[in-house]
């Protein structure tokens, strides 16, 4: 065998096994580092403009960074506050109450039995008020051990915060030439690399303003519709509508629609009849026809692969999934578009 080839074989495997130690080396700081790509991504135009104006890259990135630091910090710091005040009122009246909660069970479990629909399936009283005692027991265990873990993680979190930052303020100042050295890594030329980037940028962003844009709305119109019904806690109900308008297709339902039945088996027909008309006609179709619309006109995909990509971004990598999942795809259509160009193949997008 030729002995530069030879060379040239070790070298290649060389090369592959260096850049797996070093990707697996990076690995504990994914989310931080894709979420610094992220924010330098869509706000590079605004430190371009403070660039001009300043004509010193240091100082405009500093800048940049604490606009973002207080972007970030101040609706999170709102958010973890409600949180934990909800979250130990619940526990704190679950633990102290005991008997008051027991009476209240009983009066709730009384109310389903002697409902004309519920009656006629002879529901035993005593097996629904052990469950929903065990159900009040496993949520306030739920909430206690979650908060400690919250408490725990704390650290875990302003280090990854930490790195994210750290990333953000060299993305912003050096990520013309950090991309140029990631495309020459990955081989492509600068055409395609400003190809994969500006999809790479444009996904993120159209999937960050629909989710955050929707989520609002849907939260802080079920948080009035709740709130209008009388139902306590109103506030952290919208919230936690807000965070699970994320997932696609089910989203607020998971919340809207039990609260909804429940009420009406409560006897509250007008509160538990708004409550389900609005999550339907407003949340729930407001989402699934907006949501593709405003997703897919801005990145070409189509709405089944932003259901697919969504979905499986957060079964995949977590919460960051939702963004993840859609960069993933488009990037996977636009590496085929380019290998169809080179062929001659005539394209194939799967597009809306």
């Amino acid at each position: 065998m030729d002995p530069k080839k030879v060379q040239s074989l070790l070298f290649i495997s060389l090369l592959g096994l260096v850049t797996l130690a070093f990707l697996y080396l990076l690995k504990p700081f994914f989310i931080p580092l894709f979420w610094a790509a992220v924010i330098a991504g869509i706000f590079k135009p605004l430190y371009n403009h403070l660039l001009v104006k300043l004509k010193r890259p240091n100082l405009s990135a500093s800048l940049m960074l604490c606009l973002i630091a207080l972007i970030i910090l101040l609706p999170a710091g709102f958010i973890v506050r409600l949180l934990v005040t909800e979250s130990m009122q619940i526990y704190n009246s679950i633990s102290a109450d005991t008997g008051a909660i027991e009476q209240k069970v009983r009066d709730t479990v009384n109310m389903l039995t002697n409902h004309s629909y519920v009656r006629s399936f002879n529901v035993d009283d005593q097996f629904l008020i052990e469950k929903f005692r065990q159900a009040a027991r496993n949520i306030a265990n739920y909430i206690f051990v979650h908060l400690t873990s919250v408490t725990q993680n704390t650290v875990v979190f302003l280090i990854q915060f930490g790195v994210m930052i750290y990333a953000l303020y060299f993305f912003f100042r050096d990520g013309d030439r950090i991309l140029r050295q990631a495309m020459r890594m990955c081989f492509l030329e600068s055409g395609r690399g400003k190809i994969l980037y500006e999809k790479f940028v444009a996904t993120a962003r159209a999937t960050l303003r629909v989710t955050i844009l929707l989520g609002g709305l849907q939260g802080i119109s079920g948080g009035i519709i709740f709130y209008i019904a009388g139902i306590e806690g109103s506030m952290i109900w919208g919230l936690l509508m807000t965070v699970l308008a994320i997932l696609p297709g089910v989203g607020c339902a998971i919340i809207w629609a039990p609260a909804g039945v429940i009420m009406l088996l409560g006897g509250h027909l007008w509160e538990g009849v708004a409550i389900l008309t609005f999550g339907v006609v407003v949340i729930s179709l407001g989402d699934n026809l907006l949501r593709p619309m405003l997703i897919g006109g801005d990145v070409e995909l189509h709405p089944l692969l932003i259901f697919l990509s969504t979905l499986g971004g957060l079964v995949v990598f977590g919460l960051s999934g939702f963004v993840i999942g859609p960069i993933i795809v488009s990037l996977f259509l636009a590496i085929w578009d380019m290998y169809d160009q080179s062929s001659g193949n005539a394209s194939t997008d799967f597009e809306s």
